[in-house]
């Protein structure tokens, strides 16, 4: 009797899931990747200035830097997703690592905007959107009860690397010029390949192998890349809509990283002490990723409810940020910068632990590359957005104002997803694996190459009709 209960007790524990072991270490690879991607993404608002200054250009061209790497990251990553889902990972991860420290050390030595955009934007934000999507679907395939807990863990670089980054980019800047500090931002990209090394490669079925080597037609490619991508998702409604809100709060999430050091120092505050407001604002970042994941985990209130709370109080604050400092108060500036910076950094730690509970934990790879793709255009908007508002209006104002409305725009597209006000979780997801997925696409290619006469036989030995003599 002991020996069917501990027999089934191992068996509901691996129809769960995974809980840990090596997921940790890969927690611990993904808080030092994500510092290295979103955390030096966020304090890039250093060089902002820098460059207005030496290139002599608007604030809206200079936008678009940071603006471009980040839709680049966005936009690259389905095809991170589908390599991982055809490959490895790590390889993939590394790969990553590799070309976003290559991206920095070829921004250091350019001459003009056109070669930032193609160095900083293209080329490290395309390593970027390799390492992101990957390492977050490797360690939530982890995970199960606390996943949310493992990514406001892994998430927590951010905030901690934007307290840290800000100020040691500007002692950088300081000392050895925007194109020194750009240098040396690429060698510790470069970091970001020994994070990827840690993956361990999936054990993968050869079944891909065979249909490749029987049939080279376009069809069973095409099949065989939408499978890859999980382009199934575009059709089902739930996913749609939450995409739909991610995108929108995603136009103005990253306006305050870009252009409050520029909004702080516009309004008569030192260079220190801007940059210390974006260290502040990391630093409570810090504290409402881990703060977040860890209330999620207890299960006392629906994960989808927790990231509309977080969402629509990031969108509040940041509406409140060029208000607090219209008087001069520096005190005022800082604590609605802390206040932003805890609920930016909580909204982070659900954000992506939605995802499996809306297309199941197989697709998950597949979901966040598409979510990333479709919510690459928003990116691509937002800052330059806001800089075309400070160049018509003069200050910042009109652009955080204008940010803020689409975090709030997007709080509220997510209450339209079905089930959205119910107290519990809707069942999750059927189940399919990969190798299902395989041998029904082996299926489908083995009838279209098959003559009529093998259809035939085929049908006519299926039907009970006419059975078969042993």
């Amino acid at each position: 009797m002991t020996n069917i209960k501990s027999k089934s007790q191992s068996q509901s524990d691996e129809a769960e899931g995974p809980d840990g072991g090596w997921g940790w270490v890969l927690v611990v690879a993904m808080f030092v990747s994500s510092s290295l991607v979103f955390g030096l993404m966020r304090s890039l608002g250093i060089f902002f200035v820098e460059f207005v200054q030496y290139f002599e250009e608007s604030a809206q061209a200079i936008s678009w830097i940071s603006s471009t790497g980040l839709a680049a990251q966005q936009f690259f990553s389905p095809l991170a997703a589908a390599l991982c889902n055809a490959y490895n990972p790590r390889v993939v991860v590394m790969t990553g690592g590799f070309l976003a420290g290559l991206g920095l050390t070829l921004a250091s030595q350019s001459t003009c905007l056109v070669h930032l955009y193609l160095t900083m934007g293209v080329i490290s934000g395309f390593g970027w959107g390799m390492v992101f999507t990957p390492m977050v679907a490797t360690v939530m395939a982890n995970f199960t009860r606390r996943r949310a807990l493992a990514l406001g863990l892994g998430f927590s670089s951010i905030g901690l690397s934007s307290f840290a980054f800000n100020p040691l980019f500007q002692l950088l800047v300081e000392m050895y010029a925007w194109r020194g500090a750009l240098l040396i931002l690429g060698a510790l990209s470069l970091n970001i390949v020994p994070c990827g090394a840690l993956i361990r490669p999936q054990r993968r079925s050869k079944a891909p192998a065979k249909v490749d080597s029987e049939t080279k037609s376009c069809a069973s490619m095409l099949r065989r890349i939408a499978s890859y991508l999980e382009l199934s998702l575009l059709t089902e409604r739930p996913y749609l809509t939450y995409t739909l809100g991610v995108t929108l709060f995603n136009v103005g999430y990253f306006v305050p990283y870009f252009h409050l050091v520029a909004h702080s120092r516009q309004v008569g505050f030192s260079e220190y002490q801007a940059a210390f407001v974006m260290s502040a604002a990391g630093a409570s970042d810090i504290l409402g990723r881990v703060v977040s994941g860890w209330f999620s985990d207890l299960g006392h209130f629906r994960v989808v409810h927790l990231l509309t709370l977080w969402t629509g109080l990031a969108g509040v604050f940041i509406m409140l940020l060029p208000v607090s400092s219209m008087s001069g108060s520096y005190a005022a500036l800082m604590v609605i910068s802390l206040l932003y910076g805890f609920c930016s950094g909580a909204l982070t730690s659900v954000v992506f632990a939605v995802v499996p509970m809306i297309v199941g934990v197989e697709r998950t790879m597949g979901a966040l590359g598409l979510l990333q793709l479709i919510e690459s255009g928003a990116g691509l908007l937002g800052t330059p957005l806001s800089g075309f508002l400070k160049d018509v209006t003069g200050n910042y104002i009109a652009s955080f104002m204008v940010a803020g409305s689409f975090l709030v725009l997007g709080m509220l597209t997510m209450t339209t997803l079905p089930r959205f006000f119910s107290c519990t979780d809707p069942p999750p997801p059927q189940r399919r694996s990969l190798d299902a997925k395989e041998k029904v696409l082996d299926l489908e290619l083995e009838q279209m190459n098959s003559s009529p006469s093998d259809k035939k036989h085929t049908v006519e030995s299926n039907d009970p009709a006419n059975p078969k003599l042993c």
